[in-house]
């Protein structure tokens, strides 16, 4: 009785050490995840494969002798990780950024995916000898771009990218996978079941989209509802939006709509409109994401047999070739014909077809119903993720410098402070240490839409009356409309060398950004206020415009319109003058003459210093 009696003891505390074990491994991988953003700032995608090896050397297969095949589980857990993926990326799209590409991100989305699917399918029958269904599913699976290894890669590598190919690529990137996952359900459920007509593809297709919309829109509304209505303890307003969007996800699911589509609108509309506690509710889900993408990362390492691999690893290597040099480019060239993307622009979108967490779990879906060839799929689409995490993911700044479509950012932003302030939505109080090499410090600039409230010098809080004149190591706090927040960072960094205007660009109705409002209106005869006549046109750009500025961006003085020409610096160096019609033709010749003379003894005594 007593033998019996401790066998059950000892087989007890084997049972909690395991439990033990576990604990001790899931939460070292936490904190290796979390400790592991520090070092994607310096090394980005290699970083994530890192994770990949983990999961590899812990498998039945590495030293780790873990035995995992639980199909299910990692399909639940690449499912969440996939909505908060989604609902993070609708959360950071501004929807006025996206407006102007949102059929060319369309396009892609959709046109783009099955163009993909069906340019790789032939080398995937022919590479992989497989039938034409089970080849359409090998692209469909490898076919969407993967929204958060994109952005990851685009913030750690430091690129700021045009405005139009940015949005493309977020627009894109986001929206792609409900069709992507569309795509692969049908086909699975082609293979399993052996039928499936085209009406009946387009019907559910159709389907899902509107109530996958519905949903999204009725559920980020009654986020935004709940969010600002019900009075949560401080801390808990970040968790609720999280959980939340998996309600939407799940609803949305249950209802035979398309989750993924819902929760990624769902995103947009919480991230458009003024809610409480944005900030906590961003940073969240920041964290979220990353550790999302860890996980699936671990779980396809566990799930990989290196043994099993080495049959098909060459001919996967080809489908991961195609689709990079071949069906992407030729997908996003065919798309984005219609409409004004020169070649460079079109080139780098084709390039930056990344490959990521979302191809690892549709790759699952084969092997949770238990399809003849499922690992083969997942088998490509390991290789297919390695590849492209490699050679695109590297090349990633390299590419946008060459093609000229992204400027390096001189900088990381300043440390950014926001806080909530209650009983309102539409401001909140904004921070930042005050830098030597500033634009605020330097120019004493500042956006008409912020107003200094407070500062911070030695421990004492002062108002900016009483802290004037403001000195570096202050901190200031500002008040600002939370979806402009961010666009005070620039004004708090170290200022980039500037660049002296291409002579050839200024003519009559092209000037410098460093000719004073004062100069424009004795020229032009516009009337200014005292306040704003000793500011530059570079200043006038950076006070009034709510984002970095960019070529193209337009703002109204008086009568005329100014233009931005060109960027230097990251300040607008060249002013494009947009006259009214009948002033442009009635400009005085001396006064124009007079003008000119001007510009020639400014940048006469430029040369000369």
């Amino acid at each position: 009785m007593q033998i019996q009696q401790f066998t059950v003891i000892v087989h007890l505390m084997t049972s909690l050490d395991q439990v033990s074990i576990a604990i001790l491994l899931g939460a070292a991988l936490v904190m290796a995840g979390i400790l592991s953003s520090l070092l994607a700032l310096r090394f980005g995608a290699p970083l994530l494969l890192a994770f990949l090896g983990i999961g590899m050397l812990a498998g039945d297969s590495g030293p780790g002798q873990l035995e995992f095949s639980d199909v299910r589980s990692t399909y639940l857990v690449g499912s969440v990780a996939l909505a908060l993926i989604l609902f993070d990326g609708g959360l950071r799209t501004r929807f006025q950024s996206i407006r102007a590409v949102l059929a060319p991100s369309m396009a892609l989305a959709t046109i783009g995916v099955l163009l993909t699917s069906l340019v790789v399918a032939p080398v995937a029958k022919y590479a992989l000898d497989l039938n034409w269904t089970e080849a359409l599913l090998v692209g469909a699976v490898v076919a969407s771009t993967d929204a958060a290894a994109v952005f990851l890669l685009v913030h750690t590598q430091g690129l700021r990218l045009r405005s139009r190919v940015g949005a493309t690529l977020e627009a894109e990137s986001g929206s792609n996978d409900p069709f992507a996952v569309f795509l692969t359900l049908m086909l699975v459920e082609f293979i399993s079941v052996g039928h499936s007509s085209v009406g009946h593809v387009a019907m559910e297709l159709g389907r899902e989209a509107v109530l996958g919309v519905i949903f999204g829109v009725v559920g980020g509304r009654v986020v935004v509802l709940a969010l600002n209505r019900v009075a949560l303890p401080q801390g808990l307003h970040a968790p609720f939006v999280g959980t939340t969007a998996l309600v939407v996800f799940g609803a949305a699911q249950i209802a035979h709509a398309s989750g993924f589509l819902a929760v990624y609108i769902a995103g947009i509309i919480v991230g458009n409109q003024p809610t409480r506690a944005h900030n906590s509710v961003v940073t969240f889900l920041d964290a979220a994401t990353w550790l999302a993408q860890i996980v699936m990362f671990v779980l396809l390492g566990l799930l990989v047999s290196p043994h099993r691999l080495g049959a098909s690893i060459g001919p996967a290597m080809v489908v991961a070739l195609v689709l990079m040099l071949v069906a992407r480019p030729l997908a996003v060239f065919l798309c984005l014909a219609p409409f004004r993307f020169n070649w460079r622009e079109k080139v780098f979108i084709a390039w930056t077809g990344l490959r990521g967490a979302v191809a690892i779990f549709l790759a699952s879906i084969p092997m949770l119903v238990g399809l003849s060839k499922a690992y083969l799929y997942f088998d490509v689409a390991f290789v297919v993720v390695i590849i492209s995490l490699l050679l695109q993911g590297w090349t990633l700044a390299a590419a946008a410098r060459r093609l000229h479509v992204a400027l390096p950012r001189s900088e990381r932003g300043p440390r950014r402070v926001e806080l909530d302030l209650p009983g309102q939505l539409e401001q909140e109080l904004v921070g930042y240490p005050v830098r030597s090499k500033s634009l605020f410090f330097r120019r004493g600039l500042i956006p008409s839409w912020s107003k200094p409230t407070l500062v911070i010098r030695n421990q004492n809080i002062l108002s900016p009356a009483e802290a004037e004149p403001i000195a570096p190591g202050d901190y200031i706090y500002l008040l600002a409309p939370p979806q402009r927040a961010e666009a005070l960072d620039r004004f708090f960094v170290d200022m980039p060398p500037s660049t002296a205007p291409d002579p050839h660009l200024l003519g009559d109705f092209v000037v410098s950004g460093e000719h004073t409002l004062s100069e424009l209106a004795e020229v032009y005869g516009i009337t200014v206020s005292e306040e704003q006549a000793k500011l530059t046109l570079s200043d006038y750009f950076d006070v009034h415009l709510d984002h970095a500025p960019k070529e193209g961006d337009t703002l109204a003085l008086d009568s005329i319109v100014l233009v931005a020409r060109s960027i230097g610096g990251g300040r607008v160096s060249v002013v494009g003058l947009r006259l009214p019609e009948e002033e442009e033709k009635t400009v005085p010749p001396t006064r124009m003459q007079s003008f000119k003379s001007k510009l020639a003894e400014f940048w006469t005594s430029v040369a000369e210093s």
